[in-house]
């Protein structure tokens, strides 16, 4: 539910200073190629990304080329091999499987061409700009910070993996109240970062600041934490969260009586089902949790998103059979490889009703088809399609509060928060509030459409409304009588 980075390779942001020379082949004039360039680049579901080279040459006649993406906040991702010659343009950019070739327009200073990548091709056209345009992001904390940051590595010995992580302390006296933040779906680092945003950074600072300390974790197989992350489910994430709860108990500047959960998305599933687990959850916050399957999330989400788009109502409704055909295999077909066939015979049955425009504009191809075949036979989307967690919220007796914003179309809020107050209300949970936050997105940023394709030109980070929100929430379960 949470998206991924398109061009951020392994989750990880690229220093510009190891950047290693790349090679030429056939170079005419360098002049034509060397500078800064920018494009807009518009992926399936209408988002624009802008896309930066770095060309520059070296006094023994090679080039050092590099690549930004300004809005997901990504810089200096290594630009592999470079070709110009007779005025058109190559570059190969093995880390995230990516290549652009474009044609030298002198009369206009552009360079007119193609981005390809994961087997897709879009149109892509490069402008001559003095300086990378920096993204906005105000809400980020600068250092030095009035309180403790520390890194942490501790272990979930049952799947045999190690998590890193950082604790923040606040300063005063302890012990102190302390809350675990959990990641939505995709791997995600311990700041949760996507689009240049850091959540969970601006998260952890804020609740820092009023007394609270924050343990936030990158996810198995990512940063500083080991572990096979494509082979997990939201119940193996569960453990790990499980794993930092005994962490934090034997942290002597914690009251192990107060250790409470903040989750965003699928962090909101996997909350309730530790609380249920373990008699060491004082409480826990969900922020934009489903409160229904994943199916009923994932058919709401698309609808959404592409009446958010301007998407006509037939091809919404032929979009939600297509779905609704690969949901069953998926829910009906245990043998992956079985499941696999059937669902390429779906989708190229469905490719074929379409003209090669068309699939360019929806980013379809063999290479395409078959990635999201292996997303959809995953583990996680397995256990995610069928998961109800209800049951689970019943069970669920330590204070609640759930809060989602008013225009998120991932996990729409009507009806996955009334789903939620039903199931608490039902478990007989005698503590818990639910809200809807007028006027912000999945991400709780304030929001005009609430589309995923407004995330990264959005320079607020998380609504000081939400901040607000948890902030006084925790405390007021908290804060010693």
């Amino acid at each position: 539910m949470s998206l991924g980075c398109t061009f951020q390779p392994d989750g990880q942001q690229q220093d510009s200073s190891q950047i290693n020379n790349t090679t030429d082949e056939g170079v005419e004039d360098l002049s034509d190629i060397e500078g800064i360039w920018m494009g807009n680049l518009t992926v399936p579901g209408g988002l624009q990304l802008r896309i930066v080279f770095n060309i520059s040459t070296n006094p023994d006649g090679s080039i050092n080329a590099s690549m930004d993406s300004p809005d997901q906040g990504v810089s200096g991702i290594p630009v592999d091999t470079v070709s110009y010659k007779e005025g058109i343009l190559n570059l190969e950019v093995k880390s995230i499987g990516g290549s652009f070739e474009g044609v030298y327009k002198e009369s206009s200073e552009t360079i007119e061409g193609e981005w390809k990548q994961a087997g897709s091709t879009f149109p892509l056209i490069l402008n001559r700009t003095e300086k990378i345009p920096e993204v906005q992001r105000p809400q980020n904390p600068v250092k030095p910070y009035p309180y403790t940051e520390e890194e942490v590595v501790y272990e979930n010995k049952e799947a045999g993996i190690k998590l890193a992580g950082t604790l923040t302390l606040p300063q005063s006296e302890g012990p102190f109240p302390a809350v675990i933040l959990i990641t939505g779906s995709g791997q995600q680092n311990r700041d949760e970062e996507v689009f240049g945003h850091r959540p969970f950074l601006v998260l952890s600072d804020y609740l820092t600041r009023q007394g609270i300390a924050v343990l936030r974790v990158d996810d198995r197989g990512i940063g500083g934490s080991t572990g096979n992350f494509s082979q997990a489910t939201t119940e193996d994430f569960a453990g790990d969260v499980l794993a930092g709860v005994e962490f934090l108990k034997n942290r002597p500047e914690i009251n192990p009586d107060q250790i409470g959960l903040i989750g965003h998305s699928e962090g909101g599933l996997i909350a309730p089902m530790v609380a249920v687990k373990s008699p060491d959850i004082a409480f826990i916050v969900l922020m934009a949790a489903p409160g229904l399957t994943g199916e009923e999330i994932l058919y709401m989400q698309s609808d959404l998103i592409a009446r958010a788009e301007g998407v006509s109502n037939e091809t919404i409704a032929q979009n939600r059979a297509l779905l609704n055909r690969m949901f069953s295999v998926v829910k009906e077909e245990e043998n992956n490889t079985i499941a696999e066939e059937k669902l390429r015979e779906i989708l190229r049955a469905e490719l074929a009703n379409l003209s090669e425009e068309e699939k360019a504009n929806l980013g379809y191809s063999e290479a395409a088809i078959d990635s999201q075949v292996k997303e959809l036979t995953s583990p996680w989307m397995r256990f995610f399609l069928t998961y109800d967690p209800r049951p689970t919220l019943m069970r669920v007796k330590c204070p609640v509060l759930a809060i989602n914003g008013e225009k998120d179309l991932q996990v729409p809020p009507k009806e996955n928060l009334r789903a939620i107050d039903e199931a608490l209300r039902a478990g007989g949970n005698k503590d818990y509030s639910v809200k809807e936050l007028p006027g912000l997105n999945h991400l709780f940023q304030t929001a005009n459409t609430g589309s995923p394709t407004e995330y990264a030109r959005i320079e607020e980070t998380i609504s000081p409304t939400a901040l607000e929100v948890i902030g006084n929430w925790i405390l007021e379960h908290t804060q010693k009588k």
